[in-house]
C-alpha cells in the first residue's frame, strides 16, 4: 500500500510542476489586464479634466469680454473635437488573447494526459494492487520451497563469496588479525584445513602466540592429519596448555580424541575442565551432554551439575539488546537464530573481552557483560578503558561476522559505564 501511495504522490507532484507555470502565467495576465484598465481610466479622466479646465478658461475670457462670440464658438468647437480625438486615440492596452496562449494551455494538458496514461499502463503491466502486494510474498514462498540441497548450494556459494571478499580485503589490509581469524574459521568449516592453518598463523604473526590461537591451529592440524595427534599437533597442544591450562579449543580437542579412542575417563576430565571454567562463547550444554554420554558408556551415574554464577567483581556493562522492526519480522518467518553479544577492545584486537550467547527469540532482553565472561583471565573488561559492543544474529550459527548476518554495534563505551546501554540489531552484513 505504501508503494501505491508514494506513486500517487509522485504523480501529483509532477502535475503540480507542469500546471504551476500555466497558472502563474494566467495570474500575471489577469494582473496586467487590471493595470491596463486602470491606466486607461486614469488617462480618460485626465483628458476630461483638462477639457473642463480649458472650457472654463474660454468661458471666463468670453464673459470678461476678452474674446468675441465668434471666437468663443470656434474655441469651444475645437476643444470638443480635441476631446473626441483623445478618447478615440487612447491606446487600449488590454492584452488580447495571444496565439502563444493557446499553446500554453495545450502543452500542460498534453503532458498531464501522458503521465496519467503512462501510469495506468504501467499499473496494468505490473498487475493489480493485489498482485503487487502478493509478489514479494510469492518470492518468499519460493525461497522457502527450495530443497535442502539447493539451500546447501546457496550457502556454499555464499561462503565462497565471503572467502573471496575476505581475500581481497586482506590483500589491501594484510595486518587485519580479526579478518585472518574469521577466514581461518571459515576454511575449517569448508574442510580446507591447510588454508585454515595458514590463515591462523597470520593471526599469530600479528598478535603473538595465545592459547586460543594455538588451540585453533592444533584443531585444524588434527583434522588435516585424519584425526591423529602427531608430534606437530602435540607440540601445539603443549604450548597452548602451557599458556592457559583451561583453553577451551585445546581441551575440547583432547576430550574428543580420547572419546574416539574410548578413553572415556580422560575425555570427561578434559571436557569437565572447560565446563567448570564457565567461559562464554562455549556451548556448555553440548559439552555436558558429551560428558553424560561418556559416563553412560562407563556405566557411571549421570549427575546434573549446577552451574551457579559466582559473585562478579570489576566492570559490569548493562546492555538492552533488541531487534529493529523489519529484522524482527524477517526472523519471525524462519527458524530461531543464534545471537552473540560481546565486547571487543578498541585497539583492534579480535579476542572478545566478554561474550554471551542468546537466541533471537530471547530478544528484546537486557544482558550484563562482565569479567566472568572473558576468554582468558588476562583479557577481560578490567584490562581496558573502553570497548566496542556488538550484537550479531548469526545466519549459520557460527562465531564471527559473516555475510547474511544481522548486526548492531555501539562504539567507544567506557567499561565503568553504569547506565543501561541501548543496542539495536538493525543492519544486514553484506
Amino acid at each position: 500500500m505504501e508503494i501505491v501511495l508514494i506513486l500517487l504522490a509522485f504523480i501529483a507532484l509532477l502535475l503540480l510542476m507542469i500546471w504551476r507555470p500555466f497558472f502563474k502565467q494566467e495570474k500575471t495576465q489577469q494582473h496586467a489586464d487590471i493595470v491596463a484598465v486602470a491606466q486607461n481610466d486614469i488617462r480618460e479622466q485626465t483628458n476630461i479634466g483638462l477639457y473642463h479646465e480649458h472650457k472654463a478658461e474660454i468661458e471666463k475670457d468670453f464673459n470678461e469680454g476678452g474674446i468675441d462670440d465668434e471666437s468663443y464658438q470656434f474655441l469651444i468647437a475645437e476643444l470638443d473635437n480635441s476631446l473626441l480625438q483623445d478618447v478615440e486615440t487612447t491606446p487600449k492596452t488590454l492584452i488580447k488573447p495571444d496565439e502563444s496562449k493557446a499553446f500554453g494551455v495545450i502543452w500542460p494538458i498534453a503532458l498531464s494526459l501522458f503521465i496519467l496514461v503512462f501510469s495506468i499502463s504501467l499499473y496494468l503491466e505490473q498487475g493489480s494492487l493485489e498482485n503487487l502486494m502478493i509478489t514479494p510474498l510469492a518470492n518468499h514462498n519460493t525461497q522457502q520451497s527450495m530443497s535442502a540441497e539447493q539451500q546447501a548450494q546457496a550457502q556454499q556459494q555464499q561462503m565462497l563469496d565471503y572467502i573471496n571478499n575476505m581475500q581481497r580485503h586482506l590483500t589491501e589490509q594484510p595486518d587485519d588479525s580479526e579478518a585472518w581469524y574469521n577466514l581461518g574459521q571459515t576454511y575449517v568449516s569448508t574442510g580446507e584445513f591447510e588454508l585454515a592453518i595458514n590463515a591462523l598463523q597470520q593471526v599469530v604473526r600479528i598478535e603473538g602466540e595465545h592459547a586460543d590461537l594455538l588451540g585453533a591451529i592444533a584443531q585444524a592440524s588434527y583434522y588435516k592429519n585424519n584425526q591423529q595427534i602427531d608430534a606437530q599437533v602435540q607440540n601445539l597442544i603443549d604450548k597452548a596448555l602451557a599458556l592457559d591450562i583451561n583453553d577451551p579449543s585445546t581441551n575440547i580437542l583432547l576430550g574428543m580424541h580420547n572419546f574416539i579412542s574410548q578413553e572415556y575417563s580422560q575425555a570427561i576430565s578434559y571436557w569437565q575442565r572447560v565446563i567448570d571454567d564457565k567461559r562464554q562463547g562455549v556451548n556448555i550444554t553440548a559439552l555436558q551432554e558429551a560428558v553424560n554420554e561418556a559416563k553412560n558408556r562407563l556405566d557411571l551415574p549421570v549427575e546434573e551439575k549446577s552451574l551457579e554464577s559466582e559473585a562478579v567483581t570489576g566492570p559490569n556493562l548493562t546492555v538492552s539488546v533488541s531487534l529493529s522492526t523489519d529484522i524482527a519480522e524477517t526472523l519471525a518467518k524462519g527458524e530461531d537464530k543464534v545471537v552473540f553479544v560481546y565486547a571487543l577492545p578498541t585497539n583492534g584486537k579480535r579476542m572478545p573481552l566478554a561474550a554471551i550467547k542468546l537466541k533471537a527469540s530471547d530478544l528484546p532482553t537486557v544482558v550484563n557483560l562482565n569479567n566472568s565472561q572473558a576468554m582468558s583471565p588476562q583479557n577481560n573488561l578490567s584490562s581496558v578503558d573502553q570497548v566496542h559492543i556488538f550484537a550479531i544474529v548469526s545466519k549459520l550459527g557460527g562465531v564471527g561476522i559473516k555475510p547474511g548476518d544481522f548486526k548492531g554495534e555501539i562504539q567507544n563505551i567506557a567499561v565503568n559505564n553504569e547506565s543501561t546501554l541501548s543496542l539495536e540489531i538493525n543492519s544486514l552484513v553484506e
